[in-house]
């Protein structure tokens, strides 16, 4: 009895085949990407929470923003939930201020070595788009109109670039402010801003 000899069957497969394979190939590849990059500001900057950036000031109009800009500048993703990030932004050994931010509204708490509330404290404002972008503006509400007159107009933006940078933006007539964080970079986290455990 004479043995034939085996070969491996090769499969073969029909053109329209081969297309719809390539098709969902393609489509699972950029399903993977659009899940993998947060759409939303709040969404982007939960991850970085614990950690600590550098920045530096490039925009000011005022002198007193110059000033600012001579000192180390750093913004703590300190405490994250659901609803809510706190981000404390240390201006030299000043622990004064932290953004408090949700979807839609940006308020900025100061507050006093003793931990007291500022006189100037809780301004800020909401989105009018929503919170889907990765840079949002937060128009001046009636609570800062009352209470800082000439910030009535202003207009606050945060964005952010993953894994590049963070921009904490001011503006208004005849008034702008800048800072960029580099998100490379972590540096050690500061001592907690005051009023804070």
């Amino acid at each position: 009895m004479l043995m034939r000899e085996s070969r491996p069957r090769v499969l073969r497969y029909h053109p329209a085949m081969r297309v719809s394979l390539a098709i969902l190939l393609l489509l699972l590849l950029l399903a993977g990407c659009r899940t993998a990059a947060p759409a939303t500001l709040f969404d982007a900057l939960r991850p970085l929470c614990g950690q600590a950036f550098e920045g530096r000031l490039v925009e000011g109009t005022e002198a007193s923003d110059q000033a600012l800009g001579e000192q180390r500048l750093v913004m703590h993703v300190r405490s994250c939930s659901d609803s809510e990030i706190r981000i404390p932004f240390h201006v030299g050994e000043n622990r004064s201020r932290t953004w408090v931010l949700t979807r839609t509204r940006l308020k900025h708490d100061h507050r006093h070595k003793d931990g007291s509330e500022d006189r100037i404290t809780q301004y800020g404002g909401d989105t009018r788009t929503g919170d889907d972008d990765l840079s949002l503006d937060f128009y001046a509400d009636a609570h800062t109109a009352a209470l800082i007159p000439a910030a009535a107009t202003n207009i606050w933006t945060m964005a952010i670039e993953p894994g590049k940078t963070f921009t904490y933006a001011l503006r208004r007539e005849n008034r702008r402010f800048r800072v960029e964080f580099d998100l490379t970079r972590p540096v050690a986290a500061p001592p907690a801003p005051w009023g804070s455990q």
